[in-house]
């Protein structure tokens, strides 16, 4: 409340004055840190073992499968649960998993079968939490801090991984790859605790009654596909997806290697992940009506990177191009937690999450793989080119939805109305 009574705009303060939020905030941070650090980790202790890309590959992808394969089923556990304990259980799992791994890496008895099963349990386990996480955030905070907390649950998350990547690479060239893989343990453990801290409602609506997966499942697809807004710009972001992933985690590296240096990248990389950070405090402190609306149109922003890459050297200009990217993200990310909190039920959030991180986990490895094939027949640069072009085209795709323009957020501060007025 402002001095003059009225209802001032929530912050990026007010929501972590919630002490359900922030054991939230915390352990999602906790969690992403872990797992931006778990393939680091993981991979240099199958090269220590076996020293075969191929292990490696089957190691690594184990843990994308599973992930990928048990991704719906995890959002129908999350819907039926309390999603408090999903995510405690989940990251008690993943850091006893993570904790065998580590103790087979020192005490010498590590093989690659071992390190695939527990990858597979490990991709199990991001598999439920996932979802559970994304849902959770409206019943931690009041309605009027929905959009500030996501915002600052998207810093967190962001923070998570960069330091999580850097972290990992840093212990494993100073203590080894089963010291790290120990590290990574205790990081998981540390996100169950803060789960731990969760006080919120107990079991989802939808937890009455008889437990009928696949049955939960079509009811949750029906929840997907009945609003036309949560669908196109699920296809909007397929497209945009496989495209950048091929674009800036194929092409980029390819590209710095040949003209401006592997440093230059990683400045290219940390200017993208400033602009997120900058993006997310815009995000938290804009109020538009039409949120998904601006959220889907900043989308062709994903374009500028590309026609940067595929233009130019300049460093200043690929900075600028990177830090840009950077912030329109935030603010499509923000406007679409927010779009599905309001408008999808609480006891169906979670598997329309699912449904959601399905296609983003299936883009990308599809935009990965096809990059290089694609670039070596019509050139690096006309690839770059033409996938911003069709970053742009899936951006127009979504706008032409009238569901995706009208959608309109709830204000989170109510109209000021004049003293002694009453609502009609």
């Amino acid at each position: 409340m402002s001095a003059d009574g009225t209802t001032r705009a929530p912050t990026l303060l007010d929501p972590l004055r919630q002490r359900n939020f922030r054991c939230l905030a915390g352990g999602r941070m906790a969690t992403y840190f872990a797992n931006a650090m778990a393939p680091i980790v993981l991979s240099f202790a199958v090269l220590d073992l076996t020293g075969s890309l191929i292990d490696l590959g089957i190691v690594v992808g184990a843990r994308s499968v599973a992930n990928v394969a048990l991704l719906l089923f995890g959002g129908v556990i999350a819907d039926r649960l309390p999603r408090r304990l999903v995510l405690q259980g989940s990251s008690v799992a993943a850091g006893l998993a993570q904790a065998v791994i580590a103790a087979s890496v020192l005490f010498g008895f590590a093989s690659i079968p071992v390190l695939v099963v527990i990858s597979v349990i490990n991709g199990m386990v991001s598999a439920v939490s996932l979802p559970a996480a994304a849902a959770l955030v409206p019943q931690t905070v009041p309605h009027r801090m929905i959009r500030p907390a996501n915002a600052v649950v998207r810093m967190a998350v962001n923070a998570g991984m960069v330091l999580g990547a850097s972290t990992g690479g840093i212990v494993v060239g100073l203590a080894g790859p089963g010291w790290g893989i120990a590290v990574n343990a205790a990081v998981f453990l540390l996100a169950g605790l803060s789960f731990a801290g969760l006080r919120t409602a107990g079991k989802p609506a939808a937890a009455a009654g008889t437990v009928r997966p696949l049955a939960e499942l079509r009811e949750g697809w029906s929840e997907f596909t009945s609003r036309t807004w949560v669908w196109v710009v699920v296809l909007q972001f397929l497209v945009i997806n496989a495209v950048v992933a091929g674009g800036l985690q194929v092409l980029g590296p390819t590209i710095a290697d040949q003209s401006f240096g592997r440093t230059t990248w990683g400045l290219l990389l940390a200017a993208q992940t400033a602009g997120a950070f900058a993006g997310g405090f815009i995000a938290a402190r804009a109020q538009p009506r039409h949120a998904l609306r601006i959220g889907a149109a900043v989308g062709a922003f994903e374009a500028v990177p590309l026609l940067a890459l595929g233009t130019t050297s300049h460093v200043a200009v690929l900075v600028v191009a990177m830090f840009i990217n950077g912030v329109a993200l935030e603010q499509l990310a923000v406007a679409w937690d927010v779009s599905l909190q309001e408008n999808i039920p609480q006891e169906k959030l979670a598997r329309v999450y699912s449904y959601d991180a399905l296609g983003s986990f299936v883009a990308i490895p599809v935009g990965e793989v096809a990059a290089g094939p694609i670039a070596l027949h019509a050139g690096i640069d006309t690839t770059l080119v033409a996938g911003a072009v069709l970053v742009v085209a899936a951006t127009g795709f979504a706008l032409c939805s009238s569901s995706v323009r009208r959608l309109t957020v709830k204000p989170a501060v109510p109209p000021h109305r004049p003293a002694g007025e009453v609502p009609a």
